[in-house]
């Protein structure tokens, strides 16, 4: 059966910060302020120039300090779960590489996270779209409304779910074992364990919602949405300010296979 309990019943991994004072992501967490904004702008813009439009979070000191506390808890739920640790390490790096984003996203729904964005400062979405491929690396990464409108979208077709905090984990376990990731030494025992997931996902479904015949298949609508959400995004517009050029990934797989 696939394992649910997991190593510790702590969330925020407080090894880490014990081991690793000075991190980046622990001085963001140790800030005194640590509200975020409690209003979501959930403007729509049809224009397609509108969409385009780079943008930047409003208050990147509290979003980002919440953001990284959701990343923590996210790489503790892969640490904690005794089957993706028996995994090779080169099959927990890919499956990292694949779905920290999904696993991420889902942590900011379960966390009921609201943000807020603000156009870039200089921003021209006239030379947006005359240059197009001509924009330098750096603005072709930027966030767009677009972009932000997708996250939100996904967020919200979770919150009107109202998952359990089994259905979150299990559906998390579904999302993490992912036997489609590259690079996998053994994907046939990872899509068993995604199976496993997906079948205790239904028998939590059954028992909380007996009568719900659909929410099994609704639920694995908004997880499918969820991946369409770009790991460009979610670094630009969440650790950027925090990271810098730091290489996302490798702060990864530091906190994934920190002893």
């Amino acid at each position: 059966m696939f394992p649910l309990e997991e190593k510790s019943t702590n969330n925020t991994c407080s090894g880490y910060w014990d081991q690793h004072p000075h991190t980046i992501l622990y001085n963001i967490l140790s800030c005194r302020n640590s509200g975020y904004p409690k209003h979501l702008n959930s403007t729509v813009h049809s224009c397609h120039c509108e969409q385009k439009r780079a943008v930047y979070l409003k208050d990147p000191h509290a979003t980002c300090q919440v953001a990284s506390s959701v990343l923590v808890k996210t790489i503790c739920f892969m640490r904690s779960l005794p089957s993706f640790s028996q995994l090779p390490s080169g099959d927990q790096l890919s499956l990292l590489r694949q779905c920290w984003v999904p696993l991420f996203v889902l942590g900011l729904a379960q966390e009921k996270m609201v943000f807020e964005i603000t156009d870039m400062p200089n921003s021209s979405i006239l030379r947006q779209i005359l240059l197009g491929s001509g924009l330098t690396e750096k603005e072709a990464k930027q966030p767009t409304f677009a972009g932000v409108h997708n996250l939100r979208t996904c967020l919200h077709h979770v919150w009107n779910l109202d998952l359990s905090p089994k259905e979150y984990a299990y559906l998390k376990g579904t999302m993490l074992f992912n036997p489609a990731a590259e690079g996998l030494s053994a994907s046939l025992f990872v899509e068993g364990l995604q199976q496993e997931a997906q079948r205790a996902l239904q028998e939590v479904i059954h028992h909380l919602n007996p009568k719900d015949n659909g929410r099994f298949s609704h639920i694995l609508q908004a997880a499918s949405a969820i991946q369409t959400v770009s790991h460009s995004l979610v670094t630009e517009l969440f650790f950027k300010p925090v990271i810098g050029n730091t290489n996302m990934l490798h702060l990864l797989t530091e906190m994934l296979f920190l002893k």
